[in-house]
């Protein structure tokens, strides 16, 4: 008389499953949010982004998204634990992540999700992810071009085989995870796709379909392209991230890669050599060859973007093809921002603006309101915990983020954060940006620069400086704010426990060269 109860307890079950949300997590490296047009940048009418921005106008932006660390690989550790570095041990590019600790992808697999990800994974070990029914991942940064990948088709978590694709490696993902979504996939469950792309991250090297696309276009500079740094610390002159000075021959194309194929080598000939030609002949010194590598570099960025656009566009063309779209939450994020030529740089790792903030948009039709902006300050640290509570698991008690179930349903939360912890720690390192660590409330910004020699704290109200050109800090005018950010930062290495010392995995063992002489302020 038992039985049957249980079978019916199971195929409510079932049904249950069958009813929550697919979650589609689209990942990128380095994709600055002034380069995607929903934003409503300086780059607006260039961005080649139709696709991303159709989840804005399906779902919600996120105006307020920061990050915790500013760098790749201590990114894609928060997101997988929902923990700051200090805690997940993984703090800057060099470490090597711990499959082996608590991640939200083995909590949504045990709770009967299928789960898989296909494209870049950057944290570090020669294992294949945990957590996931199906992983075919770059090896370590990965190629623009024809990148092995390593293949774990059976979910056990060890390294199986080394598969060498030949294409454009944006397309070559692509095809990937959609090959996963129509053929591999467990179609008795939801799933937990996350399709992560190399691109854009440095050099920039576009594919195939894009190398012309911007050749009769001048992009628009940023309005500190030549950003001379008074008005800050001492460490925004020692950094080594410039466009005029750090990017090299590579960044620039004046050298073809390596790795192409005949075919692939004979287009990437066709348009670049004679733009090089171009350059020779200009014979262009001073701010007039800044301008021209800024050019370089922006349109090579953005032809990037395309491809991965094109990809989007192909994912969510699938999602509504298979009937999926409807139960599927679709979301749009980058590991960190980017510097566009604002103050002169390339990269990230800053907490200034463009580099603290990321892009998001989500798409969940049926709950998110179409169309909506949020200006809460969100991070991709809260992801973990928002993909429980839509899994309808518990999330573990120990994560540093939150859930955002609510505000994507229009409902912030009473006592959601109102200020964001950021702590910085890869120097001496890649590009010299000093560590710091520093708290923001989406208009005032407090930034301590802690290391001996640079001791020293910089404090911006972005509502009359948008641009974070003139630190405040030690001004009369601005004390009751300093004070009162001062509390907050330390509440939140309190709560956080952050460790007074920096942990032993902090220092980054191989030293790259410094490509330029550190700048002293006249």
């Amino acid at each position: 008389m038992k039985l049957i109860p249980m079978v019916l307890s199971l195929a409510a079950l079932s049904l249950s499953a069958a009813k929550r949300p697919n979650i589609l997590f689209i990942f990128t490296d380095d994709h600055a949010y002034q380069a995607v047009g929903a934003y409503n940048s300086w780059l607006k009418d260039n961005c080649p982004t139709p696709n991303i921005d159709s989840l804005a106008r399906d779902g919600m932006l996120f105006e307020q998204c920061y990050v915790t660390n500013s760098i790749c690989g201590p990114m894609r550790a928060a997101i997988q634990t929902g923990k700051y570095s200090h805690t997940n041990g993984f703090l800057v590019n060099g470490n090597k992540f711990d499959g082996t600790q608590q991640t939200f992808p083995k909590l949504l697999r045990k709770a009967g999700y299928t789960t898989a990800v296909v494209g870049k994974w950057h944290l570090g070990t020669h294992m294949s992810p945990q957590g996931y029914d199906y992983s075919e991942v770059l090896i370590g940064q990965g190629p623009y071009y024809n990148p092995p990948m390593r293949l774990d088709a059976d979910g056990d978590g060890k390294h199986d085989e080394v598969i060498k694709h030949v294409g454009y490696t944006t397309d070559v993902i692509t095809d990937l995870a959609l090959n996963w979504m129509k053929t591999r996939r467990d179609k008795d469950k939801p799933f937990m796709l996350m399709y992560q792309h190399k691109a854009p991250h440095r050099n920039w090297q576009p594919g195939p379909k894009y190398l012309n696309k911007y050749d009769d276009v001048t992009l628009p500079e940023p309005d500190t392209l030549f950003d001379d740094y008074k008005g800050r610390t001492l460490a925004a002159y020692q950094q080594d991230m410039t466009i005029a000075e750090t990017m090299n021959r590579g960044d620039l194309k004046l050298d073809a890669p390596g790795n192409l194929t005949p075919e692939q080598r004979q287009l990437w000939d066709a348009a670049y050599n004679p733009k090089n030609e171009a350059l020779k002949k200009a014979n262009l010194s001073g701010k007039n060859l800044v301008r021209w590598k800024y050019q370089r570099y922006v349109k090579d960025y953005l032809r990037c973007i395309a491809s991965v656009d094109d990809g989007v566009g192909r994912m969510l063309a699938y999602l509504k093809e298979a009937g999926l779209e409807k139960n599927t939450i679709v979301i749009y994020c980058s590991d960190q921002g980017f510097y566009l030529g604002e103050h002169g740089w390339f990269d990230k790792r800053w907490m200034y603006e463009e580099s603290l903030r990321t892009p998001l948009l989500i798409r969940w039709p049926g709950v998110i309101k179409p169309g909506s902006r949020n200006g809460d300050i969100v991070s991709p640290i809260d992801f973990a915990g928002t993909f429980c509570e839509i899994a309808g698991i518990d999330a573990p008690a120990d994560l540093h983020g939150c859930s955002m179930a609510s505000i994507l349903k229009g409902k912030t939360p009473e006592d959601w954060r109102k200020s964001f912890y950021y702590h910085y720690y890869e120097y001496p390192g890649y590009h010299w940006v000093r560590r710091h660590y520093g708290v923001a409330d989406g208009r005032y910004k407090l930034i301590r620069f802690y290391e001996k020699d640079v001791n020293q704290w910089e404090l911006f109200d972005l509502q009359s400086d948008p641009n974070e050109m003139t630190s405040v800090y030690g001004t009369a005018e601005y004390a009751v704010v300093q004070n009162r950010l001062t509390r907050q930062l330390a509440l939140h290495r309190q709560e956080l426990e952050v460790p007074k010392e920096d942990p032993p995995q902090s220092v980054v063992k191989r030293m790259p060269p410094r490509t330029r002489k550190p700048t002293a302020p006249k």
